[in-house]
């Protein structure tokens, strides 16, 4: 199937709701659905025959400011060899959707981390516990409106390294990670 046929199958197998929209400008398909027939969507697309997306490959957000949060998981058919982008949009004030791992139990971390880094709900989720930040940190660092710690302290110059930039300060010497040796220390050859 195409991309473009894949988009229209899971648009027809979703009830017919004219919010879900199919687009066909890249070289997978891609579905946007309302939050509310978010895993609806997961699972028609797992279990049509035609579209057998039976491997879950990612889930994430993106935050878009004013528009709220898009989440966006990645589908693939091995039987099929096509892949589906799944997208929903949920709003700043309340971003809640139905979790998926009931459909694809491999998006359980990956809801977990979408929740911790970006603040989005996944009702029905198992356990949406802290997965990557210690317990004691506040916020949801993947939010643009999340200020960084590093440049409340000093100002962000301009320049990818310290000494790029017009300020005039020296740039920094390269540094080795912890445990890897000098040049000449490496020991015979």
């Amino acid at each position: 199937m195409t991309p473009e046929e894949i988009g229209a199958r899971l648009v027809e197998l979703v009830a017919g709701d004219p919010s879900v929209s199919g687009g066909n400008a890249h070289a997978r398909a891609t579905v946007d659905v309302p939050p509310d027939r978010w895993a609806q969507a997961a699972l028609v697309a797992r279990d049509d025959a035609e579209l057998a997306c039976d491997f879950f490959d990612w889930l994430s957000a993106v935050d878009e400011l004013d528009e709220g949060f898009a989440v966006v998981a990645h589908l693939w058919s091995t039987t099929r060899n096509h892949g589906l982008l799944l997208r929903t949009r949920v709003s700043r004030a309340e971003p809640v959707v139905d979790t998926v791992v009931p459909i694809y139990p491999g998006a359980s971390w990956h809801e977990r981390e979408t929740h911790e880094m970006f603040g989005i709900d996944f009702a029905g989720h198992p356990d949406l516990k802290p997965l990557l930040l210690p317990p004691e940190f506040e916020g949801h660092p993947l939010r643009k409106e999340f200020v960084l710690a590093s440049r409340v302290a000093k100002a962000w110059p301009g320049a990818k390294e310290p000494g790029e930039s017009e300020a005039g300060t020296t740039k920094r010497a390269p540094m080795r990670p912890p445990g890897v040796p000098a040049p000449g220390e490496w020991g015979p050859a």
